[in-house]
């Protein structure tokens, strides 16, 4: 039994889907286990359910759904007899990092108590998310611009189903134990092109416009802490005219090439219809 944390999320709901196609068991976990909408080969608990670690030896770990409850997510494990972790942490962490941004903190802290907690572990360093262009799926419904700072910033974004079939490696193939997987996509794109390359899945041509850093801080996530907003927004306006991290992780382990920003585009086309 495999039990999978932030089930309901971009990279957990990828990832039930594959093990279930796989013929894994499958123990999700979502806050609404009626309304998950999981595939039927799959159960599907709360994260305080009693028999939540029962029979189960290995555990995808998603720092995000966990919270505050990390810590006590991972002694329930162990009890439970949970011998391998797989935890989907930041590409943010490596050598030379800024330490005391909100992202690094928090994944830092929660990979030292995978570490101390005496299971077997394997941390997925993911960079940028192609899925985090769904920050613009408002106004494309709307119109054909989007508004946003940094047009310029370059990133090489990664489709969260091969975060998800990594995942699915290392939960499932002998030899991941003790390992640190950095992902990437396969080429560097900016914001710019990338809005253009949504536009070419919809048919439309849309732009980017350059907006001042100011305004975005006050309109960009608005459901999360301005402090992290600060920060995001300084690691945005870092990235802008860098080379970034691009690497082959994803190929290597299973065996297939990580697919484009304009593939993942193309596998979202329907939710930036208007």
């Amino acid at each position: 039994m495999i039990v999978v944390t932030g089930a309901t999320g971009n990279v957990g709901r990828a990832l039930v889907e594959r093990l279930v196609v796989e013929g894994q068991p499958v123990r999700a976990v979502s806050r609404d286990p009626k309304r998950a909408a999981l595939p039927p080969g799959a159960e599907v608990n709360h994260l305080e359910s009693d028999g939540l670690f029962e029979g189960a030896s290995k555990l995808f770990l998603h720092v995000q759904a966990t919270g505050d409850r990390t810590d006590s997510v991972l002694d329930r494990a162990r009890v439970g007899g949970v011998r391998h972790v797989v935890m989907l942490s930041s590409g943010i962490i490596q050598e030379g990092a800024d330490e005391t941004h909100p992202i690094h903190i928090r994944h830092a802290r929660a990979e030292q108590l995978v570490r101390d907690s005496g299971m077997e572990w394997t941390f997925l360093r993911p960079n940028a998310f192609s899925a985090n262009a769904f920050q613009w799926a408002p106004q494309i419904r709307q119109g054909d611009a989007v508004h946003g700072p940094f047009a310029g910033a370059v990133s090489a974004p990664i489709h969260e189903d091969d975060i998800a079939a990594v995942a699915e490696r290392s939960l499932l193939d002998a030899g991941h134990e003790g390992a640190v997987h950095r992902l990437t996509g396969p080429a560097a794109t900016t914001n710019a092109e990338q809005v253009a390359a949504i536009g070419q899945a919809l048919g439309r041509e849309l732009t980017y416009v350059e907006t001042p850093v100011g305004e975005a801080e006050a309109t960009l996530f608005p459901h999360m802490p301005r402090q992290m907003v600060r920060a995001l927004l300084k690691s945005f306006a870092a990235m802008v005219g860098t080379d970034p991290e691009i690497t082959s992780t994803v190929e290597k382990l299973t065996g297939r090439p990580a697919r484009t920003f304009a593939e993942w585009a193309e596998d979202h086309r329907a939710d930036f219809a208007a």
